[in-house]
């Protein structure tokens, strides 16, 4: 009984903030709600546009109250392991069908700035390039044609009823 106790004592101090033994952390669900809202497309945003140009430029609001009609609500929010939660949020009030206001609550980040704060990978900087230069373009071997078969159509061996009565 001694033994179990003294093994069991300290236990605490080896579970470390989310990991165990100071080296094994736990999965973390990434969670991902809402509409991104860059400075670009704010910038585009003019008051007295239409709620259909507004929709077109920040998306579907992710709150639109019933009972309040004129106000639409874009919210963000990330939690990544690795990266800090970030959380946006920009209210869009409309008089009528025009929009009277848009409030970002604070500095919203930049496009690049924000595709570079979530980005979790690895690499070392180094972002791969999408397109082939000239050179491995024409490295790339053509492949064969398949040689032209010619099969013999072939009639189906039922036949079926008309559709409709005549």
């Amino acid at each position: 009984m001694a033994w179990a106790v003294a093994s069991l004592t300290g236990c605490e101090s080896l579970l470390q903030k989310d990991a165990l033994l100071g080296v094994v952390t736990p999965y973390k669900v990434e969670i991902v709600q809402g509409n991104v809202v860059t400075q670009e497309q704010v910038s585009r945003i003019q008051t007295g546009m239409s709620r259909a140009q507004v929709r077109d430029i920040l998306g579907s609001p992710l709150l639109a109250d019933v009972f309040h009609a004129d106000r639409w609500d874009y919210v963000f929010t990330i939690r990544r392991q690795g990266a800090e939660p970030q959380r946006h949020s920009v209210v869009a009030l409309f008089e009528g069908e025009r929009l009277k206001s848009l409030d970002t609550g604070g500095e919203l980040p930049a496009e690049e700035a924000f595709v570079a704060s979530i980005d979790a990978s690895k690499h070392s900087g180094k972002i791969p390039a999408l397109a082939l230069t000239a050179d491995q373009l024409q490295a790339l071997k053509i492949p064969p044609k398949p040689p032209q078969v010619d099969t013999p159509v072939v009639a189906p061996d039922r036949v079926y009823p008309p559709l409709e009565p005549r």
